[in-house]
């Protein structure tokens, strides 16, 4: 690379490239598109016209052939971005050239300009834009497309919030079909999952969930809908090993099922009671009960998927010796999204909990765990926690929900909606209207196929213009399963001797930060990251993004004490139990070039999975 002293030039094959024994289309033969090189040579073609770049397989000399430059990507990191959900901001705009994006990023009404360019484009104007993003979700782990950034700025702006100025190259997996029929919202299914805290004294709380999906089925019942929207249960507790008398840890009492009646649910949920025990600590293991819900619930029969969890304590977190995912709130929400699922929280604030000061820290989790794109937390406490109040939160989100399902198919139902709302019915409504809109706007691009402009070069930024709040573009790591994998046994071995003592504090946290430059810079070398060393920061330089332990310095990391650095590694422990959930759902993986060996399939990891 240039520049660069141990780092070698990668590219990434464009879709439609061809591979020749010769600088020339002379022989040429094509190859899949997505595939890595390393460049060894680069030369015009016999006419002294076309460059075209002679790559091998890998740096030892293994040369496969050349092909045309203008039909690979640079491959300086394995940084890509993927599109948020649309639903509730503006669409991006990619433009010519850097200045043209800088300009919008300076000006004070850069929202009300990008909102012009963008009518303008549609109506045939595109002045400086030379792409939009699909109206449509195109969601990457079921549409695969790759979206490198190559280079990204931070842009300090007059007034507002910073912004990054991204400079991108897209290519498709497939083009779009132009004669592609619309989805047909007929279709669209919703699954409906409580996750129901079972434990000693939800009694009340059980009987009233139960008689809201009564209610709700009672009113679709005869309705075209009933064939739309379907429920299921999913009761948690907390460890057996703790307390053999709790009966279960979690247990499926009803899965969402298009193939029965909808009120079939009625009697699979009407034997849910509450614990006859007490659990060992206030909190239990609402994390257990979602994990459940994702991995034993057909989430891919629905297009709207929801899990509404109610409970009146905090969740048992990675570290606690009692849990029993040993994942974190920032993990099952990472599991929660890959799937498309968005949770809800119904938090119950009961005396109980306030007497022991659970609330604050339940808040926050919850609050973490429901963060869902544009709508933002769909976390809802209810005040004194009584039955009373809790029914009425539920009423009005499983009512909401279902009217949007009903708004989406076109078949309306009389007497959804009450005459009169709160403040917090309102609330919800308009937050439910977005995620609801987020499920619809996936389906039809998942039925529509819909796919990324393909754009050789051009500048964007993360955020959406008109609301810097709101991300439009989220930062991913392209990692086949192989190197995931590499990168959890490369970690382990260094969290294993650094806790062990077995090295200096120093060297224990250059080798965390080196694992995650390797996954960032090169895969391929991951079990070779103990080794950087000295070499890291010329493997750090130019990366656009870094991730949570990057953001730390050497001397604040030697200076932030051994409690602070062991919450660290505690996340870093949770995040290797996400890596193994990430390789244990084929679903997430995908095969770009045609091998059949499962270990090459790749997956964009999230930055903020990632050490």
């Amino acid at each position: 690379m240039e520049g660069k002293h141990n780092l070698y030039q990668k590219i990434i094959t464009r879709p439609g490239v061809v591979l020749s024994d010769s600088p020339s289309n002379q022989n040429a033969k094509p190859i899949e598109g997505f595939k890595v090189f390393y460049v060894y040579k680069r030369q015009k073609d016999t006419q002294g016209n076309e460059d075209w770049l002679q790559v091998g397989s890998d740096t030892q000399g293994h040369i496969v052939g050349w092909v045309p430059a203008d039909k690979v990507i640079n491959w300086a990191h394995t940084m890509v971005g993927a599109f948020t959900n649309p639903a509730g901001r503006e669409r991006s705009l990619f433009m010519k050239n850097e200045q043209d994006e800088k300009q919008i990023l300076l000006d004070q009404s850069g929202g009300d300009k990008a909102k012009e360019l963008a009518k303008n484009a549609l109506a045939g104007n595109p002045g400086p834009v030379i792409a939009m993003e699909p109206e449509t979700y195109v969601d990457i782990t079921h549409n695969f497309y790759l979206l490198p950034i190559l280079d990204a700025q931070q842009i300090d702006r007059p007034s507002g919030p910073p912004l990054r100025l991204l400079h991108v190259v897209s290519a498709p997996s497939q083009k779009s079909n132009p004669d592609s029929s619309p989805a047909n919202l007929r279709n669209f299914k919703a699954s409906l999952v409580f996750v129901m805290d079972t434990t000693v004294s939800m009694e009340p709380y059980i009987e009233q969930t139960q008689a809201a999906v009564k209610s709700l089925i009672n009113s679709i019942k005869n309705t075209a809908v009933k064939d739309n929207f379907r429920f299921g249960l999913v009761a948690f507790r907390d460890s057996l090993k703790d307390n053999p008398s709790l009966e279960y840890e979690t247990k499926v009492f009803a899965r969402p099922d298009f193939k029965q009646p909808v009120d079939n649910v009625n009697n699979a949920i009407a034997s849910v009671h509450d614990a006859k025990v007490s659990s060992k600590s206030f909190d239990e293991d609402a994390i257990a009960g979602i994990k459940t819900a994702l991995d034993e619930i057909d989430w891919n029969q629905s297009a709207g998927k929801y899990i509404i969890l109610v409970t009146d304590a905090g969740a048992r977190e990675a570290n606690d010796p009692h849990s029993i995912t040993k994942l974190g709130i920032e993990e099952i929400k990472q599991l929660a999204e890959s799937k498309g699922v968005a949770v809800f929280v119904v938090h119950l604030l009961t005396p109980a909990g306030q007497k022991i000061n659970n609330h604050t820290k339940a808040a926050s989790q919850y609050r973490k765990l429901s963060q869902f794109g544009t709508a933002g937390s769909l976390y809802f406490p209810v005040r004194g926690g009584t039955p009373e109040a809790f029914s009425e939160v539920i009423q009005t989100l499983t009512m909401a929900l279902l009217q949007q399902v009903a708004d989406t198919t076109g078949r309306p139902i009389a007497g959804l909606n009450p005459s009169k709302k709160n403040a917090q019915s309102k609330k919800a409504e308009d937050q439910i209207k977005v995620v609801s809109q987020a499920m619809r706007l996936a389906y039809m691009g998942k039925e529509e196929n819909t796919s990324v402009p393909d754009v050789i070069s051009s500048y964007t930024t993360d955020r959406d213009l008109t609301n810097p709040v709101k991300k439009a573009i989220e930062v991913r790591v392209l990692l086949t399963k192989n190197q995931l994998s590499d990168l959890a046994q490369s970690l382990q071995i260094i969290l294993k001797t650094g806790l062990a003592g077995r090295t200096e504090p120093q060297t224990f946290f250059t080798q965390l930060r080196s694992a995650f430059a390797t996954a960032a810079r090169d895969p391929q070398k991951i079990s070779q990251s103990k080794n950087i060393g000295g070499l890291l920061g010329e493997y750090l330089q130019g990366l656009p993004y870094k991730s949570d332990i990057m953001n730390i310095s050497e001397q604040d990391w030697l200076a932030m004490g051994a409690i602070a650095q062991r919450t660290v590694l505690n996340n870093v422990e949770s995040r290797l139990r996400l890596y193994q959930e990430y390789e244990s759902h084929p679903d997430l993986w995908v095969q770009l070039t045609g091998s059949k060996d499962p270990g090459e399939a790749v997956y964009p990891v999230p930055l903020e999975a990632l050490p």
